[in-house]
């Protein structure tokens, strides 16, 4: 930024003095004999710095075109949609050569810098770190960088993430990111976008949001509640025995991520136990309980005592867009669990559910509606392979699937986009991941399911004119043919212990909201 300020400054010395030479009349006098110099001005302020690591870039230098191919194939409900692959792991972006778009990424935000180019602050989980990738008028990569890795991770996971906006929330830019499987920092880490590329190896954590096997941590909008923030949590605890993944929330007062209450979800209808005593499509009555522990094992204890319901692996969560009452509608992907243990309590194939929050005070009374069904034999789910990502407009959830690999993928596929329709509850599947197209191309093996995941709606953004989305795929099995690995040393300065497979980032345009 400050570059962009220094020469935006030059730019303006140009100009003015190209005015003045236009406004010189060739007859006034004697040229050079005219006048004294007149006195040097003093100099103008420092402009503000910008994001450092970006500064002096052109973003009319940048990735044209993937070396990849697309590796999505969609449905004929959805062939109007126009899908463009931005960015892979093996891509090189011109400005910034050494950068490799990581192993696994998954939760992203957007932000528009003012000036044509936009800010992608992207979650790669397999590196345990955060990258920063600068985009041009129309989201192609001209820079990229890491802005935390795992030595500021703990080689803790960071898997779906969440940007909170002055816009939408009422204050920020901020980013929230799950810390959720591989190292000990399991919890909420907060990021500022403009974070120095320089400060990578430390990180900052929200204690009072508590520790969970954190999938994401989600500020709902600023509309639901006219002076609060309000942040559930996703916990994607694993048990084989009881389902115990939590929906945490956290309240405080608006831009407050440090001195409000933790609370957990708990079903008060009778004789509702365990999630699969929810029926598809039935409304039930909840409330949410304060919850005192922060510390991962002593906060599920708690819960578990004070009747918090248990999911099985509770994934991403969303918030629904447009007035004040849908933005109190939550939904949530519940990825499922195959075992013995968790037959009748926890979902196999997984769900998805619906939250409705009191409309004066968010730790009221609620509603809760398992919506989708995988697990029901001839229900409109059906076909369900572990929903994990989820994305919710004004009028469609966005569900996207990373198989746990419980199905015969020659009957059931790939990881799929679906398209949920929340007034009339129809379910379209809009994608699939080509991975037999791929494994005949060389990328990975059909064998290692891929993830479809980060998707996220970007379209009051850019402002193109069209519904535009990014969305990204983790290609499971696809490795450098040359036995390296699609790591960033900056990410993770042990190679060896990072998963090596790569990462896509798809465009996609058409979409409904």
């Amino acid at each position: 930024m400050r570059t962009f300020k220094i020469i935006f400054f030059n730019a303006f010395l140009l100009i003015a003095m190209g005015l003045s030479f236009n406004s010189c009349n060739p007859e006034d006098g004697i040229d050079g004999l005219n006048g004294k110099d007149g006195v040097d001005g003093v100099d103008g302020k420092d402009g503000v710095d910008g994001i450092d690591g970006a500064n002096g870039m052109d973003a009319s230098v940048y990735l044209a075109n993937s070396k990849s191919p697309t590796l999505l194939k969609v449905t004929s409900d959805f062939v109007n949609l126009k899908i463009s692959l931005l960015l892979t792991s093996e891509d090189i972006i011109p400005n910034s050569p050494d950068f490799v778009y990581g192993s696994l990424a998954d939760g992203a935000g957007l932000l528009d810098n003012g000036d044509e180019t936009y800010t992608l602050i992207n979650n790669i989980e397999g590196d345990y770190s955060i990258a920063r990738i600068m985009l041009n008028k129309n989201l192609r990569p001209f820079y990229g960088e890491y802005i935390l890795n795992a030595e500021a991770t703990a080689s803790t996971a960071m898997c779906s993430g969440t940007l909170i906006t002055n816009n939408e929330h009422g204050f920020g830019p901020l980013y929230l990111s799950g810390g959720e499987w591989g190292g000990s920092s399991k919890g909420v880490f907060v990021v500022d976008p403009a974070k120095s590329a320089d400060a990578a190896s430390t990180g900052e954590m929200l204690p009072a949001l508590g520790q969970w096997s954190t999938e994401n941590a989600v500020p709902i909008g600023k509309d639901a509640y006219s002076d609060k923030t309000v942040v559930f949590i996703g916990d994607d605890h694993s048990d084989n025995s009881v389902p115990s993944g939590q929906l945490g929330m956290y309240v405080g007062n608006r831009g407050d991520l440090s001195g409000g209450k933790l609370y957990g979800l708990k079903v008060t209808t009778a004789g509702i136990d365990f999630e699969m005593d929810m029926e598809e499509g039935t409304e039930y009555e909840a409330e949410f309980v304060e919850l005192e522990e922060k510390e991962i094992d002593a906060l599920d204890a708690e819960a578990k005592t004070k009747g918090v319901m248990g999911f099985s692996r509770l994934e991403d969560i969303d918030w629904r867009r447009g007035s004040a009452a849908n933005q109190r509608e939550i939904y949530f992907c519940v990825t499922g669990r195959s075992s013995a243990g968790l037959v009748g309590k926890g979902s196999i194939l997984g769900r998805v559910y619906k939250v409705v929050l009191n409309e004066n005070d968010p730790t009221g009374t609620a509603k809760i509606t398992c919506v989708l069904d995988g697990d029901k034999v001839g229900g409109k789910a059906e076909g369900f392979h572990s929903p994990d990502n989820i994305l919710v407009t004004e009028n469609y959830a966005y569900i996207q699937e990373d198989p746990n690999g419980y199905l015969d993928t020659s009957v059931n596929g790939y990881a799929k986009l679906y398209q949920y329709n929340l007034a009339t509850g129809e379910i379209k599947t809009v994608l699939e991941c080509d991975q037999n197209r791929a494994e005949s191309l060389g990328y990975g093996k059909a064998s290692s399911t891929w993830e479809i995941t980060g998707m996220i709606d970007v379209t009051d953004i850019v402002n193109n004119g069209e519904n535009t989305f990014l969305v990204m795929t983790q290609n499971h099995g696809w490795e450098p043919a040359d036995g390296t690995s699609f790591t960033d040393p900056k990410a993770i300065s042990d190679i060896s212990s990072a998963t090596k497979e790569g990462s896509m980032m798809y465009m996609i345009k058409g979409l409904d909201r």
